[in-house]
């Protein structure tokens, strides 16, 4: 995350390095650095006036302001690590409540067309039985003349006729009428259960249309967390880095200068640009074929479509054992599909999109979710620090936007890939396999 932040730096031409804002006071004051803190640390910014290099030289030259800023920068960075936790903690839990409502929604999605589907099969069964009892009848019309009986009876009448031949024909009546009956009770019995489920169906649609919108609320929600969380974990790593430097500067007894710190404090900084842009250069860390068979991580097919992550296939889409880890249960159906990536691989955007979640989401760990119009690409059990993209941003197929790790419900680092067709989950291996980018 520091060298993303640094690599944007060195995008935008600047090599100064991050300068708190300043406010000098006369030197006598013990107060130059006694900092008050403005604003909840529950809230997205932490609010405060960080002491710059001249307050501390001018600290350094007094002992009594000097011991006050040595506490003043300590309680400072204590600040900035507690921010950074609870909002890390909001940003986990409302990542799980998003988790929760959508399965719901996708288990409310089943449901509906599990019912839907047996609707439909009781109303062909409905639909054949009536056709039959039709043909039946049109049988019996046929045999009778429209009055079967009465023709058996004036047949029995007639010179010549025999009992065998009336019998026969009888028996033959009677069991015309028992299956045309049988098969139109079958029917009206079929028919009735094609209208009752047909019911239940637009209920479940109901509730499903209901669960769509918690789980909008819920996505809302969890990404405004995960700003806050992004937003102070900036924070920190903007200004700590620099107080830590200054509490040394306070805490050195030598006569090593203020200015010999700083001098320091720039060349590591640019000892990071470089290396951030050294990693930019190289597409964030990997790329290549990587480990096992396929196509490379990256690879972007003829028909626009990207392979999101270079490994072999561990696990696919469908039932399977529950997995439990310190992240949690996950789910018996597994909604995507696991490429072995191994640790700190690049991960890749499968098409070009918008960013609709970028944060914590329950069992799945750190995720990024995609949308490409009617389609959405998934991207789960990102490393600690290793998302790349931020909510409504726009990217493009093959840009790397994440690092692959082992957060939430996993045991190993991998790319947990996930494809929902109209916000459905669908299985992703002949899904990019039609769109010239097979996994594994």
């Amino acid at each position: 995350m520091r060298l993303r932040r640094l690599a944007r730096l060195n995008r935008t031409g600047s090599t100064r390095p991050l300068r708190p804002r300043r406010r000098l006071f006369p030197v006598a004051m013990v107060a130059v650095l006694g900092i008050a803190l403005t604003g909840a640390i529950a809230q997205p910014s932490f609010a405060a006036d960080y002491p710059s290099w001249d307050d501390v030289q001018a600290a350094k030259n007094n002992q009594a302001a000097g011991e006050a800023a040595v506490a003043n920068i300590k309680n400072l960075i204590g600040q900035l690590q507690t921010q950074v936790e609870q909002t890390q903690a909001e940003a986990e839990k409302r990542g799980l409540e998003l988790q929760v409502a959508e399965q719901k929604l996708f288990d409310a999605e089943d449901r509906a067309t599990t019912i839907q589907e047996q609707a439909d099969t009781s109303q062909a069964q409905a639909d054949a039985a009536t056709q039959q009892a039709g043909r039946l009848a049109a049988q019996l019309y046929r045999a009778g003349g429209g009055d079967l009986s009465v023709n058996i009876f004036l047949d029995g009448e007639r010179p010549g006729g025999q009992a065998d031949e009336l019998l026969a024909k009888l028996g033959s009546m009677s069991k015309l009428v028992e299956r045309s009956s049988s098969i139109y009770d079958a029917a009206q019995i079929a028919q009735n259960t094609a209208a009752s489920m047909s019911a239940q169906a637009e209920v479940a649609r109901g509730e499903r249309e209901q669960l769509r919108v918690a789980a909008q609320d819920a996505m809302d929600a969890a990404n405004a967390a995960a700003e806050a969380a992004a937003a102070a974990l900036a924070e920190q790593q903007a200004q700590q880095i620099t107080l830590e430097e200054q509490l040394k500067a306070l805490q050195d007894t030598t006569a090593k200068t203020v200015a010999e710190w700083q001098k320091g404090e720039e060349e590591r900084r640019q000892r990071e640009l470089e290396a951030a842009r050294l990693a930019a250069a190289s597409g964030g860390g990997g790329g290549g074929s990587g480990p096992g068979p396929g196509l490379p991580g990256g690879y972007i097919s003829d028909s626009g479509w990207a392979v999101p992550g270079a490994g072999r296939i561990t696990d696919g889409f469908g039932g399977r054992g529950v997995i439990c880890t310190g992240g949690g249960c996950s789910s018996s159906n597994h909604r995507g599909t696991d490429i072995g990536t191994g640790c700190s691989a690049p991960i890749y955007a499968a098409h070009s999109g918008t960013v609709i979640s970028a944060g914590p989401y329950g069992t799945y760990g750190n995720w990024i979710l995609i949308d490409h119009g009617g389609v959405q690409t998934g991207y789960a059990h990102i490393r600690p620090g290793g998302i790349f993209v931020s909510v409504g941003q726009q990217v493009e197929v093959g840009q790397n936007i994440a690092s692959s790790g082992t957060t939430g419900a996993s045991t190993g680092c991998h790319l947990h890939f996930e494809v929902r067709i109209n916000g459905t989950p669908v299985n992703a291996v002949p899904f990019m396999a039609e769109r010239g980018a097979g996994l594994g």
